[in-house]
């Protein structure tokens, strides 16, 4: 069996498979004890620019879950340090721009990327992809909108106030900044392309900021740039956000294949947003997992049961799995998952 015959890539292009495949967004990541202990001492920008590291924690999840694809270890602010962005991925807050971007003279500073600015991303991909067979590989990168709101806030932010004003305030300066990150993140998932992943997604994290129509002008234009940019590629595109119920529509417009949906909305009632030519991706509660089994039990199944109202359903939480989640949880989960959906 190769990629393509998987059960992930076939469920992304809206084909039968023989049953519903799992994976978990920050599968790898700090709910592991493994994943903590190799990380012991490093710093986070470090692991990703390391390809032996990347792979290990990459693999991690497959080993221990027995997921039905592996995301790249990664984080979605390498690229623009790549860029020429002095930043450090700070524990327990997040990425942090040492001067944020505010002005026109501030933008030279963001130089367009290349692909040797990212070697260590590719040499990664290739190991990865020797290691897992026939299990896929996930590439991703953040998207405009998201990555410009870490370059102008500083750092992560509850109410983007600087985002904003930039947007409405500026918006010839705004749009040059999201078309220098469009090329960013271009060259940043074709990189993961070349060397072998068999799908990328599109973080656009928080995106659900927006009303729909300043994400229609401010942000689609350069999201659909990155995702029809790749539409020759050959690989499934999977676009998702946080709080994005009322963008759904626009964000398959984008150029997606597959759309990523919160816990918020029903499965099935996003397809109805979305159109029947998507597959969607999700949307089981991080927080659930918290619950008795039970109770994962059942919002498993339901999930599962509005999944199959849909073109094409790959199983995921509604956001990332949070640092605290018990392994085994998620372990027993996929267990579920392929045991109920199992044609």
């Amino acid at each position: 069996m190769t990629v393509n015959d998987s059960a992930f890539v076939r469920a992304c292009r809206g084909q039968d498979v023989p049953h519903t495949p799992v994976w978990f967004m920050r599968q790898a990541g700090r709910s592991l004890p493994e994943y903590r202990k190799i990380r012991e001492g490093v710093g986070m920008l470090e692991s990703c620019r390391r390809p032996d590291l990347v792979t290990e924690i990459t693999l991690q999840p497959v080993r221990r879950h027995n997921v039905d694809a592996a995301i790249l270890f990664s984080d979605i602010v390498v690229p623009i340090a790549a860029a020429g962005i002095d930043l450090d991925i700070v524990a327990g807050t997040g990425p942090v721009v040492a001067e944020p971007i505010r002005t026109a003279g501030d933008l030279e500073r963001l130089r367009p990327l290349t692909a040797d600015d990212v070697s260590f991303v590719a040499e990664s991909v290739r190991l990865l992809v020797g290691e897992l067979g026939a299990t896929p590989l996930i590439g991703f990168a953040g998207a405009p909108f998201t990555l410009a709101s870490y370059l102008i806030e500083g750092g992560p932010s509850r109410t983007y106030t600087k985002t904003k004003a930039m947007m409405y305030g500026d918006p010839q300066l705004w749009h040059a900044l999201l078309s220098r990150l469009a090329q960013i993140t271009s060259v940043f998932l074709r990189t993961q392309i070349d060397a072998g992943v068999s799908a990328v997604q599109l973080f656009d994290s928080w995106a659900g900021a927006l009303s729909e129509a300043d994400y229609r002008e401010f942000v689609l234009p350069h999201s659909a740039r990155v995702l029809g940019g790749l539409a020759d590629a050959g690989v499934p595109r999977i676009h998702f956000g946080v709080g994005t119920s009322i963008l759904l529509g626009a964000m398959g417009e984008a150029g997606a294949d597959v759309v990523g949906v919160d816990w918020r909305t029903p499965l099935d009632q996003a397809t109805t947003l979305i159109g029947p030519e998507r597959s969607v991706q999700g949307n089981l509660d991080p927080a659930v997992l918290f619950a008795t089994w039970d109770v994962v039990e059942r919002e498993a199944r339901r999930v599962l049961a509005e999944g199959r109202r849909t073109p094409g359903h790959v199983f995921n939480l509604g956001h990332g799995v949070l640092p605290d989640t018990n392994p085994d949880m998620l372990t027993r989960l996929v267990e579920l998952v392929h045991s109920v959906s199992a044609r």
